[in-house]
């Protein structure tokens, strides 16, 4: 072989062993990887036909046959499904840090201003300073205590709106729909924007429900162009032409309200803040934040303020009364409590509850069964291993809450809606009991927890206290309708109406 020969010879066996070298690694990472088991998936699709309309109930039966951690392929993607109290502790505490991010999905690029509210932002210096605000100055405890008497006043409002009905069958969603937003409103806004009456009005009550309802809708859809790149643009379902109309509606409100606070705070030395958009536009206006929050982020913290107090609150008390509705021996109970602690001379206010055991445990029982957030999205940042198998970077990861608080590892008859699991355990929804995480837990729980625990448990008791319910009549038990609709909060697929006999005087409220 001459000179030339060898040296070209020479030159493709370096290059064929580079690229053995390179590729190799790889190759046999990926063929060590201990990945959890899982369904066989189908070309293209993935194991997207095992997913139905209620996702939430499709990965809990698939848990059921795969086991706590399960692997499945969502059209392009990898994600990872956790359904047991262990697993969420490893995901949400133990490696918190790993998977404190969100796949970004079309709902969050379309509804949130391009990922810039607290549910889909990336984890990083922007959601940890939109957390402290949120934390430290929102839902700070004496905040929450100053805004106690509009909560009086508008529950006061639901009352009365009852009463009306003069035993008439009522359509309870909508009454504790209008008390939910009338409270976030006045406590967020400063006003009801919302009212007929208001003036300077930009959308009527019945327009912002279903803003608000669409939304919830939208971000908790199954939207296949999140599952493939190359279904995105197509918009097969029609879905993203939704999330941009809502997204327009919702931002013509929001510059609305933005434009009122601001001409309110032009030329005042010392503006007092007067509801959350006020404290909200002292904190970003700070020249010392770490990162600066621009225009869109401030109306995606205002959407989440608006949105996470409204149909996530009304919907636990529907679901509540729904169960108390089934289960007369559980409102039996309630009621006899509250003529025990509260008597029948008043109606019952928020100090009452630290002596309201069996209504906080019905609140619990409710979040148990009916939560809010029924599978908590992560996004695996770096490579991780939770429970000896291998979790790649690049992981869509699912907890499976609604799987968890139905495990009958942890919960005695767990279909079964019994508050008295909740009297004398000290088990709480504050994200560190990993079998209870109606709120979630770890850096991406929600902030407005604390909220919650004021409007829910108050409203709930003084509706049970304030009146005897009944179905409508020729309606049995059996026949009040449990189903869910799909959506990011599983409401009733039928919402609920009953009647309400007044049980107290309306005017000792």
């Amino acid at each position: 072989m001459d000179a030339p020969s060898w040296a070209a010879c020479a030159i493709t066996c370096l290059a064929a062993t580079f690229l053995l070298l390179l590729l190799l690694p790889g190759h046999l990472r990926r063929r060590k990887l201990k990945l959890p088991p899982g369904p066989k998936p189908w070309p293209v699709i993935g194991n997207l036909n095992l997913v139905g309309p209620l996702p939430h109930r499709s990965l809990h039966d698939l848990s059921r046959i795969y086991g706590p951690i399960m692997k499945l392929k969502v059209g392009y993607y990898n994600m990872v499904v956790c359904s047991s109290a262990d697993m969420a502790k490893a995901v949400l505490k133990t490696y918190d840090t790993a998977f404190a991010y969100r796949p970004q999905l079309a709902a969050g690029k379309y509804t949130a201003y391009n990922y810039s509210n607290m549910v889909w932002t990336p984890y990083g210096p922007y959601f940890r300073q939109a957390r402290k605000i949120f934390l430290a100055h929102l839902f700070a405890a004496a905040r929450l205590q100053s805004f106690e008497y509009i909560r009086v006043e508008e529950r006061r409002v639901l009352i009365r709106n009852l009463f009306e009905a003069k035993g008439q069958p009522v359509n309870l969603q909508d009454h504790l729909l209008d008390l939910t937003l009338n409270v976030i409103s006045r406590i967020v806004l400063g006003k009801k924007y919302t009212e007929k009456s208001e003036s300077s009005s930009i959308v009527s009550p019945e327009e912002f429900k279903k803003m608000i309802a669409e939304w919830f809708v939208l971000n908790g859809v199954v939207n296949m162009g999140d599952f493939g790149p190359w279904l995105d643009f197509l918009d097969l379902q029609g879905y993203i032409k939704r999330m941009k109309a809502v997204s327009k509606k919702f931002d013509r409100f929001l510059e609305h309200v933005l434009g009122e606070h601001e001409a309110r705070r032009v030329g005042v030395e010392g503006y007092e803040a007067k509801d959350m958009v006020d404290v909200l536009l002292q904190q970003v206006d700070d020249p010392n934040l770490e990162v600066k929050i621009e225009r869109d982020g401030v109306k995606a913290l205002i959407e989440d303020l608006i949105l996470g107090g409204t149909d996530t609150s009304a919907m636990s008390m529907e679901w509540a009364i729904s169960e108390l509705l089934k289960n007369p021996r559980i409102n039996d109970e309630a009621t006899r409590e509250l003529d025990s602690v509260i008597g029948r001379e008043r109606w019952v206010q928020e100090a009452d509850l630290v002596n309201l055991p069996y209504i906080n445990a019905i609140v619990k029982e409710t979040m148990r069964l009916h939560p809010a957030a029924a599978l908590l999205a992560r996004f695996a940042s770096r490579d991780c291993k939770v429970s000896g198998y291998d979790i790649p970077k690049g992981t869509r990861v699912v907890v499976s809450a609604w799987s968890i608080m139905r495990d009958p590892e942890y919960w005695d008859n767990p279909e079964k809606f019994m508050p008295e699991r909740f009297i004398g355990n000290a088990i709480d929804v504050t994200g560190n009991d990993f079998e209870l995480l109606p709120f979630g837990s770890g850096r991406r729980m929600c902030p407005g927890y604390s909220f919650g625990l004021k409007v829910i448990p108050t409203g709930l008791a003084n509706i049970i206290h304030g009146f005897i319910w009944k179905l409508p009549e020729a309606m049995t038990r059996e026949d009040l309708n449990m189903e869910e609709d799909p959506g990011l909060i599983n409401p009733k697929k039928i919402p609920l109406v009953a009647v309400g006999e007044p049980r107290l005087p309306l005017h000792l409220y």
